[in-house]
């Protein structure tokens, strides 16, 4: 990423539009951003669930690959929509839901991203012990520390985090490939093919929910792009460097998993880093398994901020977020994820699976209502200074959005299973979940009829701030108005 020699180290803005003047970076960065982010051993471990829970291996890479595409190209979208508006993603929900109204989806984005910073937090922290000779749980404070660090810096560091990371994980999983084709008969494991619907959806889902996670925060790192970057560009960089990386990641994760004889499961960063052997080579694959979590951890407190930030400022109207009351909210996002590892670090792989297929069903409709209003209703044509004003075009509530959102959640409630809650119709289906695919389609479509009929007042054209003036550390849509 090419920045100017004036950009600041520690990010100045939180939730504000950014000016054409600091808009600095080349596409190429969300290509390596979004790579370093899914060459890590969550998604490894993602992979390794198709297997762990009954599914063969040639049937489950297919599957995976088949929810990766689907998956990444919805969270693609979203990417697409950063340098054209120059806003968090969460932010612009406001135009479907409302400047209050869009705290509902926020608030459930928030618990998203504890709980994948916990999970990944439960797993650097095995790394981290494994390394230093400590116990998970000091490793877990360790790891904790580090994201602050990060997060506190910001957007600038996040992405040269992730160039890092990107370079890091090649070679490590070149090498953790290398070894495991050494070991095991990959053609064999290939041969034994016993499909069934439920394990085949099982990993369309698992690799689909893991892709569309990050669609709530994916414009956050595209946003400081030149607006005059290619949508079609942005959204083949981010999403190419995504499904590439998490397909790479969860194929290592799928014959690992065939090959463990049942070993996998509660020892999941020990047993990856046992393919290679001890000594030297296991201590750096430790240390690029926690390196690797860096990019995605700080992704998911700087995404938690910046949704905080987001639903605090609907209500007041304007936000001006100091360094240190941005240093007090990453301490309490990252101490809360924090606690929940250490709570749950011993009972992690099933309920991390449970976790995020339940996930699905809060975050496919609002990207299903985002994606088809600001490409097929609007067609980017937003009124930015209007998402700060409760009394503006978008009002404090849009009774549309919230309503087919609520639409949304509720229509897959017969279709869902796992843990937490398992809908009448599953067992009909052969115990598949086909929740996510419902969530996606019949929202999408509702709120195109609806919204078709019954939009508010749509701009000619996209509607910016004024930039004349503008502080850079300033920060506040309401300012920027």
């Amino acid at each position: 990423m090419a920045a100017n020699d004036t950009t600041p180290l520690i990010e100045k803005r939180s939730i504000d539009y950014i000016p054409e003047a600091e808009r600095h970076g080349r596409l190429f960065s969300q290509f390596t951003l979004w790579m370093g982010a899914n060459l890590q051993i969550t998604a490894i471990v993602t992979g390794a669930l198709a297997v762990v829970l009954g599914g063969d291996v040639f049937w489950s890479l297919i599957g995976l690959l088949i929810g990766q595409l689907i998956g990444g190209g919805v969270m693609a979208l979203h990417a697409a929509q950063g340098p054209k508006l120059g806003l968090p993603q969460m932010i612009s929900s406001r135009v479907q839901f409302g400047v209050y109204g869009a705290a509902i989806p926020i608030v459930l984005v928030c618990l998203m991203y504890l709980g994948f910073t916990a999970t990944g937090t439960v797993l650097s922290g095995q790394a981290l012990g494994q390394l230093f000779g400590v116990s998970d749980s000091v490793g877990i404070l360790i790891f904790a520390s580090v994201i602050v660090l990060v997060t506190v810096l910001g957007y600038r560091v996040i992405h040269f985090i992730g160039r890092v990371a990107s370079l890091i994980g090649v070679v490590a999983f070149v090498y953790l490939f290398s070894r495991l084709m050494s070991q095991t008969d990959v053609g064999a494991l290939l041969q034994i093919r016993h499909f069934s619907w439920s394990s085949f959806l099982l990993a369309v889902s698992l690799a689909a929910s893991w892709q569309i996670a990050f669609g709530p925060y994916v414009a956050d790192y595209s946003r400081y792009l030149p607006s005059h970057s290619s949508s079609v560009k942005t959204f083949l960089a981010a999403g190419a460097g995504s499904v590439i990386g998490a397909q790479v990641a969860m194929v290592l994760g799928v014959f690992a998993a065939a090959m463990s004889n049942g070993q996998f499961a509660g020892h999941e960063v020990a047993y990856i880093v046992g393919l290679s052997g001890t000594g030297a080579t296991a201590a750096l694959l430790y240390f690029s398994i926690a390196f690797g979590k860096v990019t995605i951890s700080t992704l998911n407190s700087y995404g938690s901020f910046m949704c905080i930030a987001t639903i605090i400022s609907g209500f007041r109207g304007r936000l001006e977020v100091t360094r240190l009351q941005r240093l007090v909210f990453v301490l309490m996002i990252v101490g809360t994820a924090t606690l929940i590892a250490l709570l749950g670090q011993h009972s992690f792989l099933g309920a991390f699976k449970s976790f995020i297929l339940f996930l699905l069903a809060f975050f496919t409709p609002w990207s299903a209502i985002n994606l088809v209003d600001y490409y097929c209703i609007t067609r980017e044509r937003y009124d930015v200074p209007a998402l700060a004003d409760p009394n503006g075009r978008y009002g404090r509530w849009n009774l549309l959005g919230i309503s087919v959102y609520v639409f949304g959640v509720l229509v897959q409630l017969p279709f869902i299973s796992t843990k937490f809650y398992t809908g009448p119709l599953v067992a009909a289906l052969g115990d598949v979940d086909i929740s996510w695919i419902i969530g996606l389609v019949l929202p999408a479509a509702l709120y195109y009829v609806c919204a078709k009929k019954w939009h508010g007042t749509v701009p000619d054209h996209l509607i910016l701030p004024k930039e004349q003036g503008a502080s850079p550390t300033t920060n506040g849509l309401a300012a920027q108005a």
